[in-house]
């Protein structure tokens, strides 16, 4: 007798039997709109300091708070103290942080750390790991940030079955240096982006982090696997603001913490500062003559990388021509 495979089933989809698509609900905006799903991988991406950790500290308290049950998984060595008063001064009450039951984090020093942890996480079943970072991830298994089939492998032996757990999976990774790869996104092989099975958000600076005065960071989509976060955000860019990232001091009397943070929603017609083209910009392809046909054209006439072509061609195209001002 011949096993028939398990096809999906398109009838049960159409006659509306299946479950909804997945929605962003871990790290919620002003308007409770998420950033990340649950039972996905997802990244923070974004220069150093430019906010990503502290990001996923908030995602954490706030996880924390809502009685959910925390991993940190910290592959670069950043300290419990350090990692444990960041938490508190966020406002985690220190006995949640304490409990084991609620809130781990370990160092894992070589790979025999990292499988106890992925087995240990099957029974604990966490609702949010943080995974810091995904560039430390690699050279503890001997591999190469640059390889597809390396990354493979680690995804396979690590992101894989923690993703299984049914937790919100958030690794944290750096850009790359290039400047036309660092509008694709994290450093390294293009594995890592198709491996995302959730969001992955762009962290750029506004207001620079400060010890006792806060600071703030943009946040951009630059993936969304199940558009479910994209849905609920401002259309117009190639990278969409998925909010602003804010901290600032906090000190009234009988409640905890010193330092209090939120995703503020973005508004519906507000643009991705980082897509913003310098005036200048626009001017020097507005002086084309003939006029560019395409991003492309514009880029091999006025000899500037791809993606400040993109950006200043776009802008030109939706900028009011003089003959409309006329």
């Amino acid at each position: 007798m011949v096993k028939v495979p398990r096809y999906f089933d398109f009838a049960a989809m159409f006659a509306g039997t299946l479950p909804e698509p997945p929605r962003p609900t871990i790290c919620p905006r002003s308007d409770e709109v998420g950033l990340f799903y649950r039972s996905q991988y997802n990244t923070v991406i974004g220069d150093p300091e430019c906010g990503k950790t502290l990001l996923t500290d908030h995602a954490t308290v706030v996880e924390l708070l809502a009685g959910g049950r925390v991993l940190r998984l910290d592959l670069d060595h950043n300290g419990p103290q350090s990692t444990g008063y960041r938490l508190a001064d966020m406002g985690a009450d220190p006995a949640l942080l304490g409990d084991p039951n609620r809130f781990v984090y370990i160092e894992p020093e070589d790979r025999t750390d990292l499988f106890e942890v992925v087995e240990h996480m099957k029974a604990w079943r966490p609702t949010l790991i943080v995974l810091d970072s995904i560039g430390e991830l690699l050279p503890m298994f001997g591999h190469s940030s640059n390889s597809a089939d390396d990354f493979t492998v680690c995804h396979s032996a690590v992101i894989k079955p923690l993703v299984r757990t049914g937790a919100c999976v958030i690794g944290i990774d750096h850009l790359s240096k290039g400047s036309d790869s660092r509008a694709y996104g994290a450093g390294g092989t293009m594995a890592k982006k198709r491996a995302i099975g959730g969001t992955s958000i762009r962290v750029t600076v506004d207001v620079p982090f400060t010890p006792g005065k806060g600071g703030s960071a943009y946040l951009a989509i630059n993936k969304d696997r199940h558009g479910g976060l994209r849905a609920q955000s401002p259309v117009g860019d190639k990278e969409p603001p998925a909010g602003k990232f804010v901290l600032w001091p906090h000190s009234e009397p009988g409640s905890s913490g010193t330092i209090r943070a939120m995703v503020k929603a973005p508004m519906k017609d507000e643009r991705n500062p980082a897509e913003a083209a310098p005036s200048e910009d626009i001017a020097a392809v507005a002086g084309l003559e003939p006029p560019p046909s395409s991003a492309n054209d514009t880029q091999k006439r006025l000899k500037w990388r791809a993606d400040r072509a993109r950006i200043a061609f776009k802008a030109w195209k939706l900028s009011p021509k003089e003959e409309d001002r006329l």
